[in-house]
């Protein structure tokens, strides 16, 4: 697969087929991405691959907690804590493509609520990524997490599977920790489904859109600025 299809046609996938995925293969799409590039070769990344019982008792711990009404402990916030444009339209219309292609509508509270908690076991994946940096580092280190989540990504299509990357397995990053025996200096990044992809299944059949490169590029030169 050429790199631009790879990156022009990944999606984020919500529905995994039952079908295992070797160990070689997880390796083998790890040895590729630990070329990332990271600020003086820092190489931050550490990751916990879950399956099977694990991955689970990660699902049920996080649930357990969210209907006993605990609050989210997140190491760091990912989206902002108002929402302003053009973001906010953006978040909305990703919402309600994701929520159209499996016929929920808004008022559908509860169906909406287990459509969520998907997110919690990993969608259904054979294989959940667990992506952690030593909380000490600074932004930087964050940034050459996300080109070696990239490169995970990447490397999966290559090898003929799907994933989705998941702000939301680190809403709750000490039961995460607790379960996995994971030191309280690690931060939990992110996690991430990895599986070959259910193509029949209708929620991975919606796209999100991209904005048009003008909409975000300016070329300076010695004389003026162009778009």
């Amino acid at each position: 697969m050429e790199v631009s299809e790879a990156i022009k046609n990944r999606h984020s996938c919500r529905a995994f087929l039952d079908k295992p995925v070797k160990q070689e293969i997880i390796l083998q799409i790890l040895e590729i991405a630990r070329f990332a590039p990271s600020g003086v070769n820092t190489q931050p990344w550490q990751v916990s691959v879950v399956s099977g019982s694990i991955k689970q008792k990660i699902g049920e711990a996080i649930i357990r907690e969210r209907e006993a009404g605990v609050p989210e402990n997140p190491d760091y916030h990912y989206y902002p804590t108002e929402w302003r444009e053009p973001y906010k339209t953006r978040r909305k219309a990703c919402g309600l493509a994701l929520y159209s292609s499996i016929q929920i509508a808004l008022e559908e509270k509860e169906k909406r609520k287990a459509a969520w908690y998907r997110n919690y076991f990993f969608f259904g994946a054979p294989v959940g990524l667990l992506f952690f940096l030593d909380k000490d580092l600074e932004k930087g280190s964050w940034v050459d997490m996300g080109m070696f989540i990239q490169n995970v990504m990447l490397a999966a299509r290559g090898l003929g599977l799907e994933t989705c990357p998941q702000a939301a397995m680190a809403e709750y990053p000490d039961i995460v920790r607790g379960l996995l025996q994971i030191p309280s200096e690690k931060a939990l990044l992110c996690g991430m489904a990895l599986g070959y992809e259910d193509l029949n299944h209708p929620i991975n059949q919606y796209r999100t859109t991209r904005e048009p490169i003008n909409s975000f590029t300016r070329f300076f030169d010695d004389d003026h600025r162009s778009i």
